[in-house]
């Protein structure tokens, strides 16, 4: 990938054999199994402004205020300070792990390889994973569930966003009109698949869509996340320099558990952003985009028609066929990540307009669809029977279980049914050690070596105490390969936190960025 990239995964959380929980303490008590010593929150909140919005203005106030207001009165309840509340944690390998309200969320670290983002959302897994085995032996009773979905059946959805950095010289109202159509039309490849619609929040027959989030977006861009929620979140927080870059934040994509819908979801999107810099990218426009990302979702026929606002209908695979063909003529042989992309691009269009079945084990809606129609059989449920709606929802979820021991889809994976990008290896250390090309190797490596000098954190600011002194250092301009690597040498070079503020300053007076 030509930028740097993350994704923040929400996690669903469960204690089976527990007649009654708090889900937000529990999500806490989670997430501080993870530190070895006595917990400290360290992250930086005064840096974060939620009412900022990239269109050049700042809301007085967000649809989300009144739900935030309540959380915050049920916290105060608690007697549980904030800090300890969010439980948030910049950890070695440069993510950031922490309990948002009511879910625990792993962050990656900035990559610029798609493969190596693969292997830090896995490594997101087996770390929380490992957290819900240490709650579960705490807790006196009950059993902790982890689930990387974005549903719990009843009405509620929780988020996989996928962020971004791109040059803020370029009009965002361009960049969100122009990535509207792919990203309505991306799910035909890199949706979840899920039982049920829960537009109504009712029961009914047994309906299969392809994505997990599709009912729950109503806008196309807003500043807000959880009511009245948009495809593309407007927030302008970049982490890095706000004259240069703007992050774009997309919290419409569904939380994959096959490694390639994971990379072919991110992978594409970062050739359209390639396209979209370029000055490229098809200009096309849809008569009604969130009825149509609904209509594609639902539609059973697999066909998914698409009325554009010219009046003339096209097709989801035609339109995603127009972005391949614009990025194969433009980045065609470009390196071997680009031309992995385009090939596989290029396979699951061609298998989604023949015989989608081939794509089991790589897409997660053709996959999770295989398991439960087999189910289906050999259980003797009926697709059409209200009464098999919870079946099929609960083995839905179970699709989602992280436990490697109990999760289907991780079953499947030892089977061999769903294909591996990353290897075990590759995963193993991404639990523990960050990107070696980017600022969070060294934001990682602060925190593995000198976090008793760490006052407070963020993605792009590191506040330190010595010797009664408080010192920052900003990583704002730490973008580029070449000033990664600048920082990167300093922390590997220096013993001491003295010499690596000095090493800092010497770094700074280069004005390497």
């Amino acid at each position: 990938m030509r930028r740097l990239c993350g994704l923040e995964t929400e996690y669903g959380i469960q204690i089976e054999g527990a007649e009654d929980f708090d889900v937000v303490t529990e999500s806490m008590e989670l997430i501080r199994c993870y530190a070895e010593d006595d917990f400290v929150a360290l992250w930086d909140y005064s840096l974060e402004n939620p009412r900022l919005d990239m269109r050049g203005y700042e809301v007085e106030a967000l649809r989300n205020d009144q739900d935030e207001l309540e959380h915050l009165q049920a916290d105060r309840s608690k007697k549980i300070p904030l800090a300890s509340l969010k439980s948030d944690l910049l950890i070695s390998n440069g993510a950031r792990l922490y309990n948002d309200h009511t879910h625990p969320e792993f962050s990656t670290p900035e990559c610029r390889d798609l493969f190596g983002l693969v292997a830090y959302d896995r490594a997101g897994e087996r770390i929380l994973s490992h957290c819900a085995k240490l709650r579960s032996e705490a807790l006196l009773s009950g059993l902790v569930r982890l689930y990387k979905n974005n549903t719990d059946f009843q009405g509620h959805s929780y988020g996989t966003h996928e962020n971004f950095l791109i040059q803020r010289s370029l009009d965002f109202d361009s960049v969100v009109s122009t990535l509207i159509p792919f990203l309505i039309t991306r799910q035909i490849f890199s949706g979840a698949g899920k039982v049920g619609d829960e537009e109504g929040f009712g029961n009914g027959p047994s309906s299969y869509q392809i994505s997990q989030r599709a009912d729950f977006f109503e806008v196309i861009c807003s500043v807000d996340t959880m009511q009245n929620r948009p495809i593309v979140n407007s927030r302008d927080e970049p982490h890095a320099n706000s004259e240069f870059w703007r992050r774009l934040h997309i919290i419409i994509g569904d939380a994959n558990m096959c490694e390639w819908a994971t990379a072919i979801k991110i992978g594409t999107l970062s050739l359209i952003l390639d396209l979209l810099e370029d000055g490229c990218v098809p200009l096309l426009k849809l008569d009604n985009p969130i009825m149509t990302l609904k209509s594609i979702s639902k539609d059973s026929s697999y066909t998914w028609p698409v009325l554009m606002e010219n009046g003339r209908y096209s097709s989801a695979i035609e339109i995603q066929s127009l972005y391949l063909q614009t990025a194969q003529s433009e980045f065609g042989g470009r390196d071997f990540e680009t031309d992995w992309l385009l090939t596989e691009w290029s396979r699951a269009l061609d298998a989604l307009a023949g015989d989608h079945y081939s794509l089991i084990g790589l897409c997660d809606w053709i996959t999770k669809k295989w398991l439960l129609d087999e189910f289906v059989d050999a259980e003797g449920l009926d697709w059409e029977r209200e009464e098999d709606l919870s079946w099929l929802q609960s083995q839905d979820l179970q699709y989602h279980n992280i436990d490697p021991n109990e999760g289907l889809s991780s079953l499947l994976e030892a089977q061999g049914h769903i294909k591996s990008l990353v290897s075990n290896d590759d995963v193993k250390n991404a639990m523990v050690s960050p990107p070696l090309d980017t600022r969070a190797y060294f934001r990682g490596r602060i925190v593995s070596r000198f976090s008793s000098y760490v006052r407070s954190i963020n993605w792009d600011m590191i506040e330190f105490e010595v010797d009664g002194n408080v010192r920052s250092v900003n990583l704002k301009n730490c973008i580029s390969l070449e000033a990664a690597h600048a920082y990167n040498s300093v922390i590997d070079s220096t013993h001491d936190i003295r010499t690596l503020l000095e090493g800092i300053d010497r770094l700074n007076k280069g004005d390497v960025s």
